[in-house]
């Protein structure tokens, strides 16, 4: 048995947090500072944490190596779980090709780039952020709107930018049920669950949601992008913010994002049937060669290729089968029923035994194998039924299932070693020692919290990683300086939203599908302000959130 201690360095709290931060440090130098790769740093960072944990924290050797496997457990599963499953699916359309039938059905919609970045970068691009997202979103839209002429730099800094509300909800919610996992453990609190994480969450991002269509006419056009676009950039807006809110809240986090997104464009399609800018932005020159959003040149246009309604049908049927999947699971009847056995099993880690500070058992060491009702068992249940729609045969979807295990073995490892950082941190003390002394900062702390977010994806590029590192932190440093656990938690989610467009790794992305490798810096300058502007708002609205003019906004 090991019981957490709070002040284990010399009997001092600052020392001790001081300490409990080391494999943090570690972890941003490698990253932010050393530029080595993810799995690299996780894992350097992650024996710093063991070291941490029974040199400095006095934790046994076995009870750390055990808690660093459980992480590593629950990263993999339900987290990596459901990204692979949900990446599958996604592969499964470019196999057979339909994933072009989509793009092309978003491009057909408007010749004028304004509408372009609203459908492609933020419509288009959080359908593939609800299925996919670590890069996914960046990458696939970034090329579409090369394709379509847009200048390379716009083209990174417009799909960067639109790549923020619905990061909470990517992968399947994958970032809020890490927050729920990790959060519920360091608080042992019973209302820090996906639905009221998700809840909340629902209740912030929405609000960016309506402000980033906006600046991505005005990145692309100007003010005058403002001015002729701000109708369907607000149309775009609202829609996908009610509708992200409704789904968070009253239909299913999961398809929070798959919702709004098909919303959204719904609702530009429709907009656009009735009203037109009085002109159009039409496609720019090519960027000369060597020569990154320079001009010169003839226009360019994206091939035209006319598509049957039963391929467009078909292509937007995975979507549905999704949908139609998670809200037959999310029926309150089958929801019980799948958290029953032998559908889910909840069992003590073997050998881990730990206490909190006040002696109680941390409930982090129960393992949740909810193997059937998991999301990441349901993408393979509509992956399933998609090949059947498509007429894809068995070997070809195991090929391409193992295809896309080998794609992400890379990140397969980061997120493992990042959990089991996580789990050894929290179970040690460690997290406990830094929420006890950022408490002081008292109900400021509540202005504090999404920075901490953002800080986390900005070196991680994750906002999974961020929630796994900061989300423990946040809620006991919320219970120690009187505020709501919950509120603090969603802050660290949807604060970490705005930090994916300034990351290393996105920003990579990027700029090696636009041809700027080596100039990430030009696109880190073309969005920092953005990223610091939405910050500032995130800020601004958690403040508001923990008084009481927006407390009434906290589930």
């Amino acid at each position: 048995m090991f019981q957490q201690d709070l002040d284990p360095v010399g009997g001092s709290l600052a020392l001790s947090a001081l300490c409990g931060a080391l494999p943090l440090i570690t972890l941003f130098v490698l990253l932010g500072g050393l530029k080595v790769r993810a799995w690299l740093a996780g894992l350097a960072s992650l024996a710093v944490a063991l070291a941490v944990a029974v040199v400095l924290f006095s934790m046994p050797v076995d009870q750390a190596l055990l808690a660093g496997v459980e992480g590593a457990a629950f990263g993999f599963f339900p987290i990596l779980w459901i990204v692979v499953n949900a990446i599958w699916v996604y592969n499964l359309t470019v196999e057979t090709g339909y994933f072009d039938v989509l793009r092309r059905s978003f491009e057909k919609v408007s010749a004028d780039q304004r509408i372009q970045a609203i459908i492609i970068a933020f419509c288009f691009g959080a359908l593939l952020e609800a299925l996919a997202g670590f890069g996914t979103p960046v990458a696939i839209t970034v090329v579409m709107l090369m394709a379509l002429g847009f200048e390379p730099l716009k083209a990174a800094a417009v799909s960067l930018i639109a790549n923020t509300a619905p990061v909470a909800f990517g992968a399947l919610a994958t970032p809020i049920t890490t927050l729920a996992t990790v959060t519920s453990g360091a608080n042992d609190d019973p209302g820090l669950t996906v639905d009221t994480l998700g809840a909340m969450v629902g209740r912030q991002t929405p609000i960016l949601a309506i402000v980033v269509p906006l600046i991505l006419v005005g990145v692309v056009d100007g003010r005058r992008g403002v001015r002729q676009c701000w109708l369907p950039a607000m149309v775009c807006g609202v829609a996908f913010g009610l509708s992200q809110f409704a789904a968070a809240n009253y239909v299913s986090v999961p398809l929070a994002d798959i919702v709004a997104s098909l919303v959204a464009a719904a609702a530009v399609v429709v907009l656009l049937q009735l009203w037109s800018p009085g002109e159009e932005l039409r496609s720019e020159p090519p960027a000369a060669a060597g020569e990154p959003g320079g001009r010169g040149g003839l226009a360019v246009s994206a091939p035209s290729q006319v598509d049957t309604r039963t391929d467009v049908l078909k292509a937007y049927a995975p979507y549905a089968v999704i949908i139609a999947i998670f809200s037959i699971t999310n029926i309150t009847a089958v929801k019980e029923w799948l958290a029953e056995r032998p559908w889910t099993y909840a069992f003590d880690w073997p050998g881990l035994d730990v206490l909190n500070p006040a002696g109680e058992p941390v409930s982090t060491t129960t393992f949740n194998l909810n193997w059937l009702p998991a999301a990441g068992t349901l993408m393979i249940l509509a992956g399933v039924v998609t090949c059947l729609i498509l007429r894809i045969g068995p070997m070809t979807a195991l090929r391409t299932y193992g295809r896309t295990y080998v794609e992400l073995r890379s990140a397969i490892l980061t997120v493992m070693a990042v959990l089991a950082l996580a789990y050894v941190m929290n179970l040690s003390g460690q997290t406990s020692a830094l929420a006890a002394w950022l408490a002081g900062a008292g109900s400021a702390f509540a202005l504090l919290s999404p920075i901490l977010g953002w800080l986390g994806v900005a070196v991680t590029g994750s906002d999974t990683s961020s929630n796994a590192l900061f989300g423990g932190l946040q809620v006991q440093t919320a219970a120690k300086a009187g505020l709501d656990p919950v509120l603090m938690a969603a802050a660290n989610s949807s604060g970490g939203v705005l930090g994916k467009m300034v990351s290393p790794q996105n920003l990579a992305i990027a700029a090696a599908a636009v041809g700027m490798a080596g100039r990430e810096g030009d696109i880190f300058r073309k969005v920092l302000g953005w990223s610091l502007v939405l910050l500032v708002l995130m800020c601004a609205i958690v403040g508001l959130q923990s008084t009481p003019v927006l407390g009434w906004m906290v589930p």
